[in-house]
């Protein structure tokens, strides 16, 4: 080559290395992608706006609104969604649900979950409501093993990834999990992987039968193998979905870090550190959190609420380079889905189909009643609604051989409302309405006791961690004495009048939530010659058909404080 013609080699060589240069930087890829999550938690199948305290939230600036419902959810998510966005849930979608979808098995909040976009979500101790079986069908599809194909035809199951890193069933020679543990979602032009897991004391809070023959692990050690397995996979940006949480400080802002350090909080700080941050649920709390990871890096902490009523937005970016979260980017916001803004027509129709198809079976009168029965304790703990409950179900199980009622605290969901109701009359109860106080449909049974037994039973009211007071049928009266250390409290029981005999046998009737141990009332596993009868929403309502009219009664059932 001549020295003129490397010269304009270099010359040329030169330029094109300064048109390089030159380029806009728009065409070379950014180090970081965006990425926008939204959370929801704890629904529960609450389609239409949920009533009541169910539907309030404090906002942010301390106020309390109106909050929740399908359609202002969807109406909530359009405004705060963006094209690098993905939604995720906690848990507790369904479970515990309101007739319009517990009617259906569900399947219209599964549904509307998938229809705004839910791609993954860890499931939750009420996924386990109908036993994990139903879970395998809301999640593959077909139609119910007993009532068939909803209105709306086969199911097809959900559009978005159940996750259960901790439910484990035996296959073969090893522990594996029901569903997938971990899902991995592509978002401009990164990976995230999201890990789901459930609390490990589920088997305490479900129904035992319905979760026969699975182990709950706890959730770190699930969460971290999960973890591991991501990792492998060279995913770098994780999300821990977890049914778990804290409960927080009254008051409580939506925003603020209120949470008093509980189960929740101990999965986020001990969870692996390759884990970036973790959105929780199950306590039905708000806050936005940040705690330290094994590391001592801050990983973001945070719950939505519950029923709709809270929708959390997290911003973050990914390192294009080595695919993980910046965590200095992550910024978390709990939105009030307040019902101030145009509800979406789409989910209204949804919504409205659903209401028209279960409307025959929700407005059928089945009694009446002269005041409120609600949930209020007396100083004792006894409650008129959980009263009502238990004579009706001595009542319904008279034929089983009951000679007393138990009524779990936890099972009550929500007041009887004394109201107007048109041509019917006033205080008219429907079908509906008592479904809303009973929605698990457990089945009632009776098993025998010794008094002793019975007396135990009664003293399990209390644990380290708090207390459950039973509801008793009329015919059973105790004193109860809380200065006095837990396992010796309960004192003057009697039945019928009579004072309990230790050694003599007594048939208790209680749903098959308590009797197999539910709520950690363990002695009602020692009963004999268990047998089972109806759902214990039918006893409810046979009850109130029979008394035609139900007024509160005394609270004397149970004295003391």
């Amino acid at each position: 080559m001549t020295r003129r013609r490397t010269i304009l080699a270099c010359a040329a060589a030169g330029l094109t290395a300064v048109g390089l240069a030159a380029q806009p930087a728009a065409a070379r890829p950014a180090p970081t992608a965006s990425v926008r999550l939204l959370a929801l938690n704890d629904f529960h199948g609450n389609l239409e706006p949920p009533s009541g305290s169910s539907g309030r939230a404090i906002d942010e600036n301390g106020d309390t609104v109106l909050a929740g419902g399908a359609a202002y959810i969807a109406a909530h998510l359009r405004q705060l969604r963006n094209p690098d966005t993905l939604t995720v849930a906690q848990g507790d979608l369904i479970g515990a649900s309101p007739l319009l979808s517990a009617a259906y098995h569900d399947e219209p909040s599964v549904q509307f979950m998938g229809d705004i976009g839910v791609t993954a979500s860890a499931v939750g101790n009420h996924e386990f409501d109908e036993g994990y079986r139903e879970l395998l069908r809301i999640q593959n599809g077909g139609c119910h093993p007993v009532d068939g194909c909803s209105p709306a035809g086969p199911w097809r199951g959900a559009k978005f990834d159940y996750l259960a890193a901790n439910v484990l069933k035996q296959r073969g020679h090893a522990e594996r999990p029901i569903l997938k543990p971990w899902t991995i979602r592509r978002i401009n032009g990164v990976r995230v992987g999201f890990i789901g897991v459930v609390t490990k004391t589920t088997p305490s809070i479900v129904t035992p039968g319905g979760i026969k023959g699975l182990k709950f692990d706890d959730e770190v050690a699930a969460a971290n193998r999960a973890a591991r397995e991501l990792k492998r996979r060279h995913v770098r940006a994780m999300v821990l979905l977890v049914h778990e949480g804290d409960q927080v400080r009254p008051g409580t802002r939506p925003d603020d870090c209120g949470a008093v350090p509980g189960a929740g909080s101990r999965i986020a700080r001990e969870a692996d550190p390759e884990i970036d941050m973790v959105l929780s649920g199950h306590t039905h709390q708000q806050y936005i959190c940040s705690v330290k990871d094994p590391d001592g890096d801050p990983r973001l902490f945070s719950s939505g609420s519950s029923f709709g009523r809270v929708i959390t937005e997290v911003n973050l970016k990914v390192d294009r380079r080595t695919g993980d979260i910046v965590r200095s980017s992550v910024k978390a916001d709990n939105h009030v889905v307040t019902r101030d803004v145009p509800p979406d027509p789409a989910t209204e129709k949804f919504v409205q189909t659903w209401k028209d198809r279960v409307s025959a079976i929700a407005d059928k009168p089945i009694g009446k009643i002269t005041a409120d029965l609600t949930r209020t304790p007396s100083p004792a703990g006894e409650t008129a609604l959980g009263d009502v409950i238990a004579d009706g179900q001595l009542a319904g199980t008279k034929d089983l051989g009951a000679q007393v009622a138990l009524m779990n605290p936890g099972g009550v969901r929500t007041d009887l409302v004394y109201k107007t109701s048109g041509s019917e009359g006033d205080g008219v109860v429907t079908y509906g309405e008592a479904f809303a106080v009973q929605p698990f449909s457990n089945v009632m049974g009776v098993t025998s006791l010794t008094g002793a037994q019975l007396d135990a039973l009664l003293e399990q009211q209390w644990t380290p961690a708090g207390e459950k007071i039973l509801q008793p049928s009329a015919n059973l009266h105790f004193t109860i004495d809380r200065s006095k250390p837990i396992g010796d409290r309960v004192s003057a029981i009697t039945i019928d009048g009579a004072p309990l005999d230790p050694s003599a046998t007594y048939k208790v009737a209680a749903n098959n939530f308590l009797l197999g141990g539910g709520d950690d009332f363990t002695v009602f596993t020692e009963g004999k010659n268990q047998v089972l009868g109806s759902i214990d929403l039918d006893t409810l309502v046979a009850y109130f058909n029979a008394q035609g009219t139900i007024s509160p009664p005394p609270l004397n059932r149970i004295s003391g404080q």
